[in-house]
Formats: structure tokens, C-alpha cells, sequence
């Protein structure tokens, strides 16, 4: 039995992000009977229960601002050293999303050696990027990267554009790398057209199916919303631009708005956030377009949420996109009217070429991100290391 400790997101059952969104997939729906698999969720208490058919344990985490996921990343790791012991657990993994606890890891790395455990490390995308973060909280971010990098075992990168970069910025440690991408599931919504809470939801916002351009994602200035939303108001479309995103009490949302006035075009409709994912789902296949303005990290889980679903995807031209999208989106870059002269030449894309675009994103979608592929080869990855070595 390999039992696979995993360390880094907030837990399941799922409410959040995609770290938690994969937990929850990888061990709802796995396949071989080999794999033990212990989640850490972050709670309120110590207790432990079983989810999934999995054992998942709470760590309770002080309230202490932007280092309480790095305080739930250290307490959950000698959680995990701490049952390994006392059970005497054997051909294990200790596998960490994300890149929190460096400048602390080397001595739970000699502690996981001493009992021949393994640890791999998802690094995430480039965290020290993110502008939500102050100078000294990006530092802390790009140095803690560095020695998470130095010290693991293997590093599961779910974009090669960020196994690269692992592997040339930080060559110096001759990283063992792995790539597994993100998942993703090309199924329909089960909701409607004519559902009461979808159609409640357009007269809401005054919004018609098929007729919006639509952004699903955190409102952070590097995903580029002003970009996006500055040359919307450019172009010619009648269309409008629905923004599924959380920007209450944001100062991003108030500078955003002196700088564009986006206020004074009616198709620019700020619609708040959508937990409902069956509704959400239905959204995103009723948009005429996607608009995906990310830059940083690797492969956004929105993003392969949107060429499941939308028929037609424009995208920032970055290599983490381009990776993801490839012949199934239509790209756009920084340009001044570049976006405009790209949303107005959209709008006027027949049938048959928005049906390609979404037969080849679907099609990426089957081949390349499917959960069962990723499944298959994480489980494959955690059964076939050794105690002397990794095999991949």
C-alpha cells in the first residue's frame, strides 16, 4: 500500500479553488486500490474523518493574516510526520501544493528522509508575480520557491511552460521534474435554457444568452482586466461584457473605474460572483465569447473550465495559454486596439468557424486535460517510486 499524505490546500469537500477542486477529484474517483490516500484540511479543529473514502485531517490554524497558509502548511506537515510515526507508515509520499513553507523545509526534508519518505511539490505558478502581494511578501514568495525547488524530491508542474522555468532558473539544483496537467470535464450543464434560476439571472443583469462576451476569475490587476475592458469599450461590438468576479470592497475595482470610466458603457455589466456551478456552467456555455486575461502561473483552471464549455475563446497571447488553447482559441495581446479589432472581427465569425474553435478546445480538452488522464497518471506517478529513487 502507498499511502500519499497531501499537504497545501484548504481541503475537501471542495469550496474553493483548484487545489482543492483536484483533491477532490483525484480521490473521489480513484482507480487503484493501492494508494492510501490522508488529506489536511484547514478547520477549526483537530478532528479526523473519512470523505471520499479517504482519511482527511483538520489542522486548526491561528487567524494570523496573510501567513496563516503558511503556518496550516507547517502544522499540517508534522501532522503528517507525526501519524507516519506513530502507525510505522511505510512507502509513503508527502505530496505539497505549493511553494509556502521554503525557508522552514529543509528540516522536515531530513526528518521525511530519515523515515524514507518521498516529497514532491506542485510550485504552483509564479506567486512572487502576483501584484496582490507587497515587495517583502514577493520576496518571501521567490526565495521560499527557491528552496522548495532545492530541497524536493520531485517537482509535479501542471504547465510546461512552469516545468521549464523550473528547470532553467533553477538549474543549479538539477531539479527532477515531472509534468501532470489540470483537469477538466467536457459534459453539459444540467441546468435548462429555460430554468428558472438561469432566467432569472439574465433578467437580473439585463443580459441576453448569446449575446455577451463573458470574464469568470479573481479580480487581481495581473489578470488584465483593465486591458480587456479598455478595449472593449473600443470596439464596435453590441454585445455585452459580463465580469463574474468578487470586487466588493476592492480598491482595484475603485482605481479601475477613475481610469476607464467603464461606468458610462452600458455593455459593461459587473454581475458579482456565481457559486452555483451548474448555473455558472450555463453561463459559460450560453457566452458568445470568453475573454481570459491571466498572465501568471500555469494552467489556470478556469481556463480549461471555458474551452469545455464556451464555443469561442480569445486569450491572452502568453505561453501558458497558448499551451493550454493551442489551435482551439484566438488570441489577442497588449497592443493598443488589437483586442478591439479582434472582438470586432469575432462578432462577425460565421457558424462554422465558432463550431471549429469549439470542436478542437473541446477536443483538447479529451486528449490533454481530462480527469481520468490525470487520474491515471498521478496514480501511476505515487505506485511507481522506489525507496531509492523516483520513477516517472
Amino acid at each position: 500500500m502507498t499511502n500519499v499524505f497531501i499537504i497545501g490546500s484548504k481541503g475537501i469537500p471542495a469550496k474553493y479553488g483548484g487545489f482543492e477542486t483536484f483533491v477532490e477529484y483525484l480521490t473521489r474517483n480513484k482507480v487503484n486500490k493501492e494508494i492510501s490516500y490522508h488529506v489536511s484540511c484547514m478547520a477549526e479543529d483537530n478532528q479526523e474523518f473519512i470523505y471520499n473514502g479517504v482519511r482527511c485531517f483538520n489542522v486548526k490554524v491561528p487567524n494570523v493574516g496573510s501567513a496563516k497558509a503558511v503556518i496550516y502548511d507547517i502544522l499540517s506537515l508534522g501532522e503528517c510526520i507525526k501519524y507516519i510515526k506513530k502507525n510505522k507508515v511505510t512507502n509513503a509520499v508527502v505530496y505539497i501544493l505549493a511553494c509556502r513553507i521554503g525557508p522552514f523545509f529543509a528540516k522536515y526534508k531530513k526528518e521525511l528522509e530519515r523515515l524514507g519518505v518521498k516529497v514532491f511539490v506542485n510550485p504552483d505558478g509564479h506567486e512572487w508575480k502576483r501584484s496582490k502581494w507587497n515587495y517583502y511578501i514577493r520576496q518571501y514568495w521567490k526565495i521560499s520557491e527557491k528552496l522548495m525547488v532545492k530541497h524536493a524530491d520531485l517537482l509535479v508542474c501542471d504547465s510546461k511552460g512552469i516545468e521549464t522555468y523550473i528547470k532553467e532558473d533553477y538549474s543549479v539544483f538539477s531539479p527532477q521534474t515531472k509534468f501532470i496537467a489540470y483537469g477538466a470535464t467536457v459534459k453539459p450543464s444540467t441546468l435548462e435554457s429555460d430554468a428558472y434560476k438561469l432566467t432569472e439571472w439574465y433578467e437580473k443583469h439585463s443580459v441576453n444568452p448569446f449575446q455577451y462576451y463573458l470574464i469568470v476569475g479573481r479580480f487581481v490587476p495581473e489578470n488584465n482586466y483593465e486591458l480587456m475592458i479598455r478595449e472593449f469599450m473600443q470596439s464596435n461590438s453590441q454585445k455585452s461584457l459580463v465580469i463574474i468576479s468578487n470586487v466588493e470592497q476592492n480598491s482595484f475595482y475603485e482605481e479601475l473605474l477613475k481610469r476607464t470610466k467603464f461606468n458610462s458603457d452600458p455593455r459593461i455589466k459587473f454581475v458579482g460572483t456565481v457559486y452555483d456551478q451548474e448555473l455558472l456552467q450555463k453561463i459559460r456555455e450560453q457566452a458568445y465569447g470568453y475573454f481570459h486575461g491571466h498572465e501568471v502561473g500555469g494552467t489556470n483552471p478556469s481556463l480549461l473550465e471555458a474551452l469545455a464549455s464556451t464555443k469561442l475563446n480569445l486569450l491572452l497571447d502568453v505561453v501558458f495559454n497558448k499551451e493550454v488553447g493551442a489551435q482551439g482559441a484566438v488570441y489577442f495581446n497588449k497592443e493598443k486596439g488589437n483586442l478591439a479589432a479582434l472582438v470586432d472581427s469575432a462578432d462577425l465569425y460565421s457558424l462554422e468557424q465558432i463550431e471549429d474553435l469549439s470542436f478542437k478546445a473541446k477536443k483538447r480538452i479529451l486528449d490533454e486535460y481530462s480527469w481520468e488522464k490525470i487520474i491515471d497518471e498521478y496514480e501511476t506517478l505515487f505506485l511507481n517510486y522506489t525507496e531509492g529513487a523516483v520513477k516517472y
